[in-house]
């Protein structure tokens, strides 16, 4: 029988505080795998609480990983790692967010495939573009921003003509510290943030910390321009599948891989979403070599749709084995530059002893200006209202494939993890007619097939609907045109 007081919830919501006692339960093995939760209105009755605080709470647990779902019989506890390493990295990280979590109520919180990817440079002929990421200027907060700028220009007039640190201002870092901690459930330090242009920068910085005679793994299927970079930069590469769960351990292992690239909070193409699970047979993984590190791209965890953010896999690393990266090319817009990562202490040190010497790539007047929008609250407010206009933006597009005479002949996967989707198309036709047919339409669309480096795995007659782009009142005429060309 699951029994909880909520008289010392803090300042958590009913269903927060509930979500972490259940989780907490799982990970310390009071409910252990295969146990049968209570169904959510008998659970509510036994707390007096609601039902749809119970079933917040439920849903958020399904979407990490801790339980599942059986049709019709209810929800279940998830399997978690077998005792060993995972075990012990589980067990030290919820220690350790005890410990952090007694702290924080102490202080204040922190203020291929080139022929496929060449498509890129065509988005510009099509009515509706479903590949690339763009922002809307009529969503971008101009006026805001510039009244930053001219404050920034007023108050930091001195500070703007200075040379900035090669990590970045402290203003900004400070300010994306205090992002995270708040946001993200990440307890990091301004001293270990680095401030870039963009990640493909950050992504150089990275590989000459860590070596070019490492292996670095990628996911796939996953977006190539990664491998590409990494090949670029004269450094093995590694493409390794994904099972139902994520990237698979076997492959991972079988790779030799040193250094593995994932987006577990969620993955691109698939829309998957790592289990708890995985997660830490992940950092088990890492854990077994001095020389093993797990970069996590975090590319767009602000718009899931559907519940919290999924935590990030860095909040629950006690090894100091994840590179923590992201960018506000998602959250801003695409033409905004400025991407930042987390390093591991030992990383930061080797970074000032042997990188230092680098300028940083971002002007010190973007930088002050963006630590105002972060430090003044408007970035929450901006991805508040960004995540209501992509929901509202999608179910549009739901709405309107749901409409259509041949919605029978498609099946939508994955629409509530962030800002694409996959749509199953039941046709004769192969992925490359696919593809053509849809341009003839004046839409641009891409197939799952198209992000698989090993073809033989692919699966195809899959679209990866990306909407982030699509003009909202061309929402009607976009979705007919596809739906029309398969």
């Amino acid at each position: 029988m699951l029994t909880y007081s909520f008289d010392h919830k803090g300042k958590d919501t009913l269903y927060e505080y509930l979500y972490k006692q259940i989780k907490q339960d799982i990970i310390t093995r009071k409910l252990v795998p295969g146990e049968k939760l209570p169904s959510k209105r008998a659970l509510a009755k036994q707390l007096d609480i609601s039902t749809i605080t119970v079933e917040n709470a439920y849903s958020q647990l399904a979407a990490e990983g801790y339980i599942y779902s059986v049709p019709k019989s209810g929800f279940y506890v998830a399997a978690m790692p077998e005792e060993g390493t995972a075990v012990r990295i589980m067990k030290n990280t919820l220690l350790q967010g005890q410990k952090q979590a007694g702290a924080a109520g102490q202080k204040e919180p922190r203020l291929q495939a080139d022929e496929r990817i060449r498509q890129e440079d065509k988005n510009d002929i099509f009515f509706a573009d479903f590949v690339n990421n763009t922002t809307p200027s009529a969503n971008f907060p101009f006026t805001t921003w510039t009244k930053l700028m001219r404050e920034t220009m007023s108050e930091n007039s001195q500070d703007i003509m200075m040379k900035s640190p090669s990590a970045g201002i402290y203003e900004l870092r400070s300010a994306i510290a205090d992002y995270l901690y708040q946001f993200r459930g990440m307890q990091v330090e301004p001293e270990q943030i680095v401030v870039g242009a963009g990640t493909e920068y950050l992504y150089g910085l990275i590989i000459q910390l860590l070596g070019r005679d490492r292996i670095y793994a990628v996911e796939d299927p996953g977006y190539q321009k990664i491998s590409r970079i990494y090949q670029a930069n004269s450094v093995s590469c590694s493409h390794v599948p994904l099972d139902e769960k994520g990237v698979s351990i076997a492959a991972l292992e079988h790779s030799g891989a040193d250094i593995l690239h994932i987006s577990p909070s969620h993955h691109f193409p698939t829309g998957l979403v790592t289990p708890v699970s995985r997660r830490y047979e992940l950092l088990s993984w890492a854990s077994q070599s001095d020389g093993r590190y797990i970069i996590e791209d975090d590319y767009d965890s602000e718009f899931r749709l559907l519940g919290k953010p999924i935590p990030a896999l860095q909040s629950i690393d006690v090894s100091e084995k994840v590179i923590y990266i992201n960018t506000f090319s998602k959250s801003l817009s695409s033409t905004i530059r400025i991407s930042y990562m987390v390093l591991p202490d030992s990383l930061m040190q080797q970074y000032q002893r042997e990188l230092s010497f680098y300028a940083c790539t971002v002007s010190n007047f973007d930088q002050y200006t963006l630590a105002r929008f972060i430090r003044d609250g408007y970035l929450e407010k901006h991805i508040n209202r960004m995540r209501n206009f992509y929901r509202a933006l999608r179910d549009a597009i739901l709405t309107d494939l749901r409409q259509h005479a041949k919605y029978p002949c498609v099946h939508i996967r994955e629409e509530n993890a962030g800002l694409h989707f996959l749509l199953e198309v039941e046709t004769e036709l192969d992925d490359r007619e696919l593809v053509k047919q849809a341009e003839k339409a004046g839409i641009h669309i891409s197939c799952l097939s198209q992000y698989y480096y090993n073809q033989e795995n692919a699966d195809s007659h899959t679209f990866v609907i990306n909407y982030s782009g699509i003009e909202a009142e061309h929402v009607k005429e976009a979705v007919g045109r596809l739906m029309d060309s398969i």
